[in-house]
């Protein structure tokens, strides 16, 4: 027999085959089966359960407006109805949305004009006050909430695209773009503010700030009266409470884990203090605001908390009075040569305060940062008052606190630079450094991230572990970049490492950290360090730690005998 008369023959049963299979899919949208549980179940649903299943079995990339989020302990994940399900930690950063939490059960999300409003746990979703449903609900899983994309897409105006080869999920900005802040904006408004503080007669403006900074970084999920008095009395900077401060001291003494502690534990206006007091919260990163960056100190207020920031006032208390200061519309600008004397807390601003309300009548244009004193509810409206944008001083030394975390994030901290970062070291010439930290293991233990400054801005990092440290020559031995990325400003940050690395009791082990400044025309003192210097009362431990620096990797310099630390800390568990 020919194949021509083979193809006849068969042809008539692929027909039937075709027909079988298409009847048979459209039977399975539609059939509803029964489990062994009796409950009903979907064809359809069942087979986006498998795809969902097939998802999940590795990582899902996640990239918004071309950059893709390095995912490290909360991921991405496809629910049963193949709704991309995305952490709400990585959204501030990414999707530029402000979000909170409300009595730990209502979820507010902003962008520009658009607010999206979802309870825990329900599939509804209330937008500019109408109301939808959602396919997904809102879930928590230990301490991080998951929305689904559709919160985004039909929402937020974003373009979703997912590849399953790739495993990979794609968000575009297409309504708002980088234009996502409101005119006006205020901690008062969205119940985000705290009661102001009276600092009295003392020099410690620096310490309430940091303190209110703080506070409203948690608001409204979290409410917290910090205690002044131990930050100021137990930094190793300076114990004088009327010497003053500034927020290096401040940072100093939260990276290190001496506090927060609670105001009820340590009252302020205690000659003394007590150093045994454990902190109630962990700040792992802060970060440092260029001067006069407006922009970014909205963001900052907008995403994270109030922004400490220094102004000069002319005023030495509330019962004071200056030319500077419009008291009936509580409106303040100053405009001159003096250096900056005072600090508050940015908790909002709006664009559109008139500049007649200020007593300068030079003001070029209208808006004003919204600002808490520390001079208790008589001052201005309730201890709130405006500070012209064209302020002189106004925005010129800033730090926002962007990493606040429970106790129980790490069992252990390896640190050698109690005083903070005080000083800054580096090659001539050189762009690139690396430096690094040995420290003896406490006990069997794994080591999961590492702290450090970034002494300027646009840092480029690649951290490695030594997870058996012998000699110098085991800084060198370098195989395996533990993380890398880049920092956009100055501060603290802690930087989680891509797996545990194992070290043991009594055993030396090192982290080290190579950093690139990318502005060629910056200066090339990358390499933060705790060094003694004219403008600080602490004394340096140079015992404490053993830290190493090099300008490519492979011959290390002694720190302690340049007489300084690394600022190189290990968190592990």
């Amino acid at each position: 027999m020919n194949k021509k008369k083979y193809f006849l023959i068969y042809l008539p049963c692929i027909f039937a085959f075709i027909i079988f299979v298409c009847f048979a899919l459209v039977i399975s949208n539609k059939t509803v089966q029964k489990n062994t549980y009796g409950q009903k179940i979907n064809a359809k649903d069942t087979w986006k359960k498998v795809m969902a299943d097939s998802a999940n079995k590795s990582e899902i990339s996640v990239s918004v407006n071309k950059e893709k989020i390095k995912q490290i302990q909360k991921k991405a994940y496809m629910s049963d109805n193949l709704n991309l399900m995305i952490p709400m930690d990585i959204v501030k950063e990414y999707f530029d949305c402000a979000w909170y939490v409300y009595d730990n059960k209502r979820l507010v999300i902003e962008k520009g004009s658009n607010v999206a409003v979802m309870h825990i746990g329900e599939k509804k979703i209330s937008f500019n006050d109408n109301e939808y449903s959602l396919q997904d609900k809102i879930i928590k899983k230990g301490d991080t909430l998951y929305v689904p994309e559709t919160v985004f897409t039909d929402y937020f105006k974003y373009k979703y695209k997912w590849n399953s080869e790739l495993n990979a999920a794609y968000f575009t900005d297409t309504a708002i773009g980088n234009n996502y802040l409101p005119k006006r904006y205020s901690y008062i408004d969205k119940k985000r503010s705290v009661l102001p503080s009276n600092q009295g007669n003392m020099g410690t403006c620096w310490a309430f700030a940091t303190m209110t900074a703080l506070e409203t970084s948690l608001m409204p999920e979290e409410t917290y009266d910090f205690s002044e008095n131990n930050l100021i009395y137990n930094n190793t900077l300076g114990e004088d409470i009327q010497d003053g401060g500034d927020y290096m001291m401040s940072m100093a003494y939260l990276m290190a884990w001496k506090g927060p502690v609670l105001e009820k534990d340590d009252p302020y206006g205690s000659k003394r203090t007590n150093k045994q007091l454990k902190p109630v919260k962990h700040v792992q990163e802060a970060q440092i605001i260029g001067e006069k960056d407006y922009k970014q100190i909205k963001e900052m207020v907008y995403k994270y908390g109030g922004v400490e920031s220094s102004m000069y006032m002319s005023m030495n208390s509330g019962d004071a009075s200056s030319v500077y200061y419009n008291e009936s519309e509580y409106a303040y600008c100053y405009k001159g040569r003096n250096k900056p004397n005072h600090d508050v807390v940015i908790i909002g601003w709006d664009d559109n305060f008139p500049k007649e309300l200020f007593n300068d009548e030079s003001v070029e244009e209208n808006g004003a940062f919204i600002c808490i004193n520390s001079w208790g509810r008589k001052f201005g409206y309730n201890g709130v008052f405006y500070v012209s944008y064209y302020d002189d001083c106004i925005g010129t030394n800033n730090v926002c606190y962007t990493k606040v975390e429970n106790t129980d994030n790490y069992n252990n901290i390896y640190q050698s630079d109690l005083c903070g970062w005080t000083g800054s070291m580096g090659f001539d010439g050189e762009n690139t450094a690396y430096f690094a930290n040995v420290y003896k293991a406490k006990t069997t233990e794994n080591i999961q991230a590492v702290g450090f400054y970034g002494t300027n801005e646009n840092i480029k990092y690649e951290v490695f572990v030594c997870e058996n440290y012998k000699n110098t020559n085991s800084l060198s031995e370098r195989n395996h970049i533990a993380a890398s990325g880049g920092l956009k400003n100055k501060g603290y940050y802690t930087i989680n490492l891509d797996k545990k690395y194992k070290i043991t009791k009594n055993k030396k082990f090192a982290v080290i950290v190579k950093v690139t400044n990318q502005k060629q025309d910056r200066m090339f003192k990358i390499i933060p360090v705790e060094m003694e210097n004219s403008d600080m009362e602490g004394t340096v431990d140079l015992t404490d730690g053993e830290g190493y620096f090099s300008a490519g990797g492979l011959n290390w310099k002694s720190a302690e005998n340049e007489q300084c630390n690394i600022c190189l800390k290990a968190y592990t568990n």
